[in-house]
């Protein structure tokens, strides 16, 4: 198992991701646990790229509840059809959000997040919750940040069949 991960610190994003991409993939191969995966993905993301919150919500019944996160405190439960996450999870379509306080229904769960991202896991037919990704800079977010977290969504993606909902 990698302990650490390597890029190139002064690379644009996307070079960072490519570089991520395949450790990221090394580093969940042989684990069939996803809550330890989806951490680690976590973790790294937050160690390339320094943003303010990333984490995963997790369809459990008729919520997305917070899953594996790096970061301050999050909300711990949020509604299908509510926030920047509901969106996403209910659109089945990554959401980026330039400006958090423009978003209709936006779910403050700390007031120094400006601008974010966030990414559905879809396994098959069934959303099984969202990547979220955070930033205390408005507009931090763009489509090379939607390709390179789709990208990692996929990698997890073939674990999500065998996660009860």
């Amino acid at each position: 198992m990698a302990e650490s991960i390597a890029f190139s610190k002064d690379a644009g994003r996307e070079q960072i991701y490519a570089e991520l991409l395949p450790q990221i993939e090394a580093l969940i191969a042989d684990e069939p646990d996803l809550i330890a995966n989806l951490a680690n993905v976590a973790a790294v993301l937050k160690e390339a790229f320094g943003f303010f919150w990333v984490g995963f919500y997790l369809k459990k019944g008729g919520q997305l509840v917070l899953g594996p996160f790096q970061g301050p405190l999050a909300c711990t439960r949020i509604e299908f059809d509510s926030g920047v996450c509901g969106h996403a999870y209910s659109t089945r379509e990554t959401v980026i959000v330039p400006n958090v306080d423009e978003f209709p229904g936006h779910i403050a769960c700390s007031s120094a997040s400006k601008s974010e991202i966030v990414v559905p896991l879809i396994s098959g037919d069934a959303v099984a919750g969202v990547l979220d990704v955070d930033s205390e800079i408005p507009d931090d977010f763009s489509t090379i940040d939607a390709i390179g977290l789709e990208r990692v969504v996929s990698l997890i993606t073939p674990q999500l069949s065998s996660t009860p909902a």
